[in-house]
């Protein structure tokens, strides 16, 4: 049986919903609602999860983290234990900042780069996890405070082509589950969805 754990990166609460550092939370739960998946909240693991039945003998299990963003990596890992998932089957979405607005790179290693959900999936799980980065940059204005800017809702125009390119971020999720991430990485890290 195999077994894929899908993090969407994020913070719980009303004030965070449509901000910038939220998108991994705003993609897999696009994602589940166009399967029909039904979120239930997991205390024991501090997240919402959704189940899904992807293939006979393939299961993925979408997580929302509850920890808030700094702590993602003890509810993922409590996640991954639980499941047996594999640490190269652990695929975390999240939002980068390195990368421009509605575009999609994956990757397998590396540091943290700055974000904070990362490094707490560093720190409980090790490095060999598969990142579905999704860009959110350039930070603008150059000036503006990293944590004002991540933490900073979208604005009109950017929301738009956030919205016109969902369905862009789930076909790459799916390609990713279907296809494995080297296949997915040929694909999206060379695409320029313009």
């Amino acid at each position: 049986m195999s077994i894929t754990l899908v993090a969407g990166l994020g913070n719980p609460g009303r004030e965070y919903e449509a901000t910038r550092h939220n998108l991994g939370w705003i993609v897999v739960e696009a994602f589940a609602r166009k399967r029909g998946l039904t979120w239930k909240t997991s205390p024991q693991f501090e997240a919402e999860v959704a189940r899904w039945d992807a293939a006979p003998g393939r299961t993925c299990y979408f997580a929302k983290p509850l920890t808030f963003m700094n702590g993602s990596g003890s509810a993922v890992g409590a996640l991954a234990r639980y499941y047996k998932v594999p640490l190269e089957s652990v695929i975390a979405v999240y939002d980068d900042l390195t990368i421009d607005l509605g575009l999609v790179k994956i990757s397998v290693t590396g540091s943290a780069g700055g974000h904070n959900g990362v490094a707490s999936l560093l720190e409980h799980l090790g490095d060999g996890f598969v990142r579905y980065r999704l860009g959110i940059g350039p930070k603008e204005p150059a000036q503006m405070d990293l944590k004002d800017f991540v933490l900073g809702k979208f604005t009109p125009a950017q929301h738009t082509l956030v919205t016109q390119n969902l369905d862009h971020y789930l076909t790459g999720l799916d390609l990713l589950l279907s296809r494995g991430a080297e296949a997915a990485m040929n694909q999206l890290n060379r695409r320029d969805p313009k």
